[in-house]
Order: C-alpha cells, then sequence, then structure tokens
C-alpha cells in the first residue's frame, strides 16, 4: 500500500474497500466501469476506484490482472504518475492512497484520489464555449511528455471557475510523446465527443484542435 500521510494518517487497506464505506459509498455514475465510488472520511471528500478490465479479456477476469512486480501494477504506477504530475502543476486530482492485493500469478488493485468539487464532465458541457481551456490543459499535459490511454469526454472535467482537470491515468505514462502519440490521444478524444454528442460533439471538436495547435505552437514560439 501507498498512501499520503497528510491525508491519512494511519493508513490501512479498509479505506481501498466501499464495504468499509457502508451505504454512504455512492456509486459514480459516468465512467468508472461500475467499480468507482464517491466515498468520505478523515482524508475528506474522496473517489475510490477498483481497476476493471474492458473489452473481451473481461469476460475471463474482470478485476485481476498478471502480477510482474509491484512497480508494475496498474495502482502504484497510477499513484506515483498522478503525484508526479501534481507536483508539476498539471490539473490532476491528488492522489491519496493506492494498494494491490496479491494471489498467486494475479493481482487486484485499488486507488483512493481526493475528489474534485463542483465539477462537470466534458460529456456534458458540448454546448458551453469551454474549447479553450480543454485545449489548454491538454496541450499542457503534451508538453510534459504524458500519454493518457483513455482520453475521453469524461475524463476532462470543467469546475465552477471554467478550469479543466484531467482523471484516470491507468496505464498512462510520462517519458517524452511523439507527435503521432500526440494526435492518437486528440482522435481518441474526438471518436468520443462524437459517440456521446454526435454532431454536437464533432462540432466541438472543431473548435478545440485548432486551440489546441495555437496552445502547442505559442509554447514553441
Amino acid at each position: 500500500m501507498l498512501s499520503d500521510p497528510d491525508y491519512l494518517r494511519a493508513p490501512g487497506p479498509q479505506y481501498l474497500d466501499p464495504a468499509y464505506y457502508g451505504s454512504a459509498a455512492q456509486p459514480v455514475q459516468a465512467g468508472g466501469r461500475q467499480a468507482a465510488w464517491f466515498v468520505s472520511g478523515e482524508m475528506g471528500e474522496a473517489v475510490l476506484r477498483g481497476y476493471r478490465r474492458g473489452g473481451l479479456i473481461a469476460r475471463l477476469s474482470r478485476d485481476r490482472y498478471v502480477w510482474l512486480g509491484e512497480a508494475r501494477t496498474r495502482s502504484f504506477a497510477e499513484y506515483r504518475l498522478l503525484r508526479s504530475l501534481a507536483d508539476q502543476g498539471l490539473p490532476v486530482p491528488a492522489p491519496l492512497a493506492a494498494a494491490y492485493w496479491r494471489s498467486g500469478a494475479t493481482y487486484r488493485a485499488a486507488i483512493l484520489l481526493a475528489r474534485l468539487p463542483g465539477v462537470r464532465p466534458l460529456a456534458e458541457l458540448l454546448d458551453q464555449p469551454v474549447w479553450q481551456a480543454v485545449a489548454d490543459v491538454i496541450a499542457r499535459m503534451h508538453r510534459l511528455g504524458v500519454w493518457h490511454a483513455d482520453l475521453n469526454a469524461y475524463n476532462i472535467l470543467l469546475d465552477a471557475h471554467g478550469k479543466a482537470w484531467l482523471i484516470d491515468f491507468d496505464r498512462g505514462h510520462q517519458g517524452g510523446l511523439s507527435a503521432r502519440a500526440r494526435a492518437a490521444n486528440l482522435a481518441r478524444l474526438r471518436r468520443s465527443l462524437q459517440k456521446v454528442g454526435g454532431a454536437a460533439g464533432e462540432s466541438f471538436y472543431q473548435r478545440l484542435e485548432p486551440a489546441y495547435r495555437a496552445c502547442m505552437a505559442a509554447r514553441r514560439g
């Protein structure tokens, strides 16, 4: 288990078990693969997320992963990446704790994150002029050499002040990013916008993409 002593003075695995919070654990409705909950405790308001597989492989094992060493567990990798990104000033939720439970050649995992107050997913704001804020935060992430494995309309949040935040860095990594990888991130976001918003999603992307290019060009200049 990893934890931040500023939030959890006496860390224990119970904080990463939704059953510990009882009926107070409220399921996250958007995203999360039915494995994310809003919880609260000594760490304040938080989001508890279990790691779940998607796609065809989920039919074989929904929540277990092949053991490749502690450093490569999904929870520890995401916790450490988020800590690094927060330290570098990228708007991401603070990681509070992460854990894994090993059983032979497999493991399952969970992560606890600070809840961002008053935020809404981009998927609900396609009729709002927020493309500049979204373009800026994606450009900032790319300038840091960060790959987001699932950049979609639910993993970009906007707060009441119009500030954009990025969440869900599972399988993400930092260490250089090619132009092709940046384009792939944007293409994935475009497909997500089209899926949730149809013509409105595509219209939003047509405003977002030039704003993103301008942000990247301004940095190079």
